[in-house]
């Protein structure tokens, strides 16, 4: 278990996974119920979990949790649309490479949350600068991480491919392309995650629904057991999309990540 580079087997992994879970649980649980940390600032795993039930029952949490997924789909395809295939053109020619790498690596050091003011300004409080947020947050990242994995490929397939007789774009599409598409998959879902930060921060700030208005309000009541099953919930929707993101790309390029 402890060799570098060992694989562990799935059941394994499972039960390693749960078993932190189980640690940071009884950590949680013994900074609280010890006293260690007053209630004030860190409420205990069963006031959380009440709480959370408050949420569902009483105030709405469902709708919030529904708008926050669909801020973070929209906004993260929207980015995804237009940047992978900017990303994949300048990993396949440097002249695009030379022309636009100098301002997506200044873009992509420009903190999302900056433009919100300016995002208010331009767009007001609606959906329309949410998804700005998450799309200006995300865009960059991905063009320039597709990039640099469709301008790893293997200069020998390339060379190959022209002696057969294939054109620019045939090189593109048919060596490229399929080579780097498995890890351009990778790339978006850890793109996916970043994505949640970008509606969080969005949401704190003139927002109307959603879990970052949520946690905002929770904060002013000083309910440190709302705030925390918010965290809660989106740790968990993100594992899940994790999940079912690594389950999809498994699926459709079983040779790059079942080997």
């Amino acid at each position: 278990m402890f060799e570098p580079l060992k694989p562990v087997s799935p059941g394994r992994r499972t039960a390693l996974g749960i078993l932190f879970f189980v640690v940071f649980l009884g950590l949680w649980a013994a900074v609280t119920y010890g006293g260690i940390v007053p209630p004030l600032f860190l409420a205990d795993p069963l006031k959380a979990a009440k709480a959370g039930v408050s949420l569902f029952t009483e105030y709405g949490f469902a709708g919030d949790v529904g708008v926050t997924i669909w801020r973070v789909v929209g906004g993260f395809m929207i980015a995804a649309i237009f940047a992978v295939p900017l990303g994949i053109l300048m990993g396949a020619f440097k002249g695009i490479e030379a022309f636009f790498e100098p301002f997506i690596s200044f873009a992509r050091y420009l903190p999302a949350s900056a433009f919100i003011p300016l995002l208010i300004l331009w767009a007001g409080v609606g959906e329309a600068q949410k998804l700005a947020v998450i799309v200006i947050g995300s865009f960059f990242q991905i063009v320039l991480m597709v990039a640099v994995i469709v301008g790893g490929s293997r200069i020998d397939l390339v060379e190959a491919s022209k002696t057969l007789g294939a054109k620019r774009a045939g090189i593109v599409l048919r060596v490229l392309l399929p080579g780097a598409a498995p890890q351009i998959a990778e790339t978006l879902r850890l793109v996916l995650g970043w994505a949640w930060t970008y509606v969080i921060v969005a949401e704190l700030i003139g927002a109307q629904s959603g879990i970052g208005h949520m946690i905002m309000d929770s904060q002013r009541l000083l309910d440190t057991g709302q705030m925390i099953f918010g965290i809660v919930v989106i740790g968990l929707i993100g594992l899940v999309s994790d999940f079912l993101f690594k389950q999809a790309n498994a699926r459709l390029y079983p040779w790059y990540f079942l080997k």
